[in-house]
């Protein structure tokens, strides 16, 4: 069976466009996920990246730009300056770990419903109700929100860690068999690669 590492960054946008397409990719090929929320300024820091705010105009206008035109393109909602950009991505992915651990309900569904919060919903993932609703919209355990923060903390900083030690420089990351796909306009070169012909 195929392993798909997965890393996301809950207040990415491109991973709220991403939606749920890699899960359905993962499920055609019956490949596993392996979910990893990472703190991905932190990454650019460590990585050569530039945090959105302190790029260069053109790519500030870019980015833009083409978040409007992949969100059109996905027929997806999308808020170009949400109301709670940024926020701590922490509580959020400590969550989200803590019902990864527990187990019972749907993890592809939790990223894309904390993404969506944020980029489409102008909720605040770091408030303790935005991420109840989240679990409980994904058949989880809304008391997950409280438990496992130490063990949250620690896989999230591990992650971090792995992401930069495997060449992750951005969100989402995609690495199968030590082939790396960025970006949520590569999964289907992931679909591809899983079929052989890439």
């Amino acid at each position: 069976m195929a392993r798909i590492d997965y890393y996301f960054a809950m207040l990415s946008p491109y991973c709220y466009l991403a939606g749920t397409r890699l899960e359905e990719v993962a499920a055609k090929h019956g490949a596993e996920i392996n979910y990893k929320p990472f703190d991905l300024p932190q990454a650019f820091g460590r990585t050569g990246g530039v945090m959105p705010k302190d790029r260069h105009i053109s790519r500030i206008e870019y980015r833009a730009q083409e978040l409007v035109r992949q969100a059109k393109k996905m027929d997806m909602p999308f808020n170009l300056k949400p109301a709670h950009w940024p926020t701590n991505g922490a509580p959020s992915s400590y969550a989200f770990i803590a019902a990864q651990n527990a187990g019972g309900g749907d993890l592809g569904l939790l990223a894309h419903l904390f993404t969506r919060a944020c980029w489409a919903e102008e909720k605040d993932i770091a408030q303790d109700d935005v991420i109840r609703g989240c679990l409980v919209e994904a058949g989880f355990d809304p008391e997950l929100a409280d438990s496992g923060l130490l063990v949250g903390a620690e896989t999230y900083s591990r992650n971090l860690e792995d992401a930069v030690d495997a060449g992750v420089f951005g969100a989402p990351f995609f690495i199968i068999d030590g082939q790396r796909f960025w970006g949520q306009d590569r999964i289907e070169d992931v679909d591809l690669y899983l079929q052989g012909k890439l």
